[in-house]
């Protein structure tokens, strides 16, 4: 499931995400030329207090939190941490045909090896990139980030499926939130 639209998530060659709160009182998500998931609020003064209350916080994350849910790693993903959570919106679990996409929510082992394949140990923010990174994920396997040098941002799974990194540092107390376009799959 290779998807290469790209949206310009980069500032001075490198990711960079600004959470700032309008000036109407209202929170936004403001990025160098970045279009974030409708709903975030990740740019709200206090910090959600995990990386699931991040996910919950926008309704672009809604199939993921049900996935979370069904494959009973909610209270895991609101541990202590922290994690790097690379979570795909709504529109990439859409790309999976509906019957597909039911027969892994009833399969908790199998939703769960794919959702903590989307997981990294530690915190990773956008500023941290390098051109090129291999990261090993919470599944066990590796994925590749690749910033380009037009300044999008990249994942390969381990099929070299490439989805991109659509928004990035949705920050919480215990992590950090990228939104990607797309399913991550572990190796078969």
């Amino acid at each position: 499931m290779a998807h290469r639209s790209k949206t310009r998530i980069a500032s001075a060659g490198m990711l960079s995400v600004a959470l700032s709160v309008s000036a109407l009182g209202g929170t936004a998500l403001a990025a160098s030329n970045a279009a974030s998931p409708a709903g975030v609020a990740a740019g709200q003064t206090k910090q959600p207090k995990t990386v699931v209350a991040v996910a919950k916080s926008s309704k672009d994350f809604s199939t993921l939190v049900t996935a979370l849910v069904a494959a009973d790693l909610v209270k895991t993903l609101k541990s202590k941490g922290p994690f790097t959570v690379f979570a795909p919106d709504n529109d990439a679990f859409a790309q999976v045909p509906a019957a597909d996409l039911e027969a892994l929510l009833a399969d908790p082992a199998a939703l769960g090896k794919i959702l903590t394949y989307h997981v990294v140990a530690g915190k990773i923010l956008a500023k941290d990139l390098k051109p090129t990174q291999t990261v090993k994920t919470v599944q066990g396997e590796e994925i590749t980030i690749t910033v380009n040098d037009d300044g999008t941002a990249t994942i390969t799974d381990a099929n070299g499926n490439v989805v991109n990194i659509t928004a990035t540092d949705l920050k919480a107390k215990n992590g950090v939130v990228h939104a990607i376009d797309g399913i991550l799959q572990p190796s078969a």
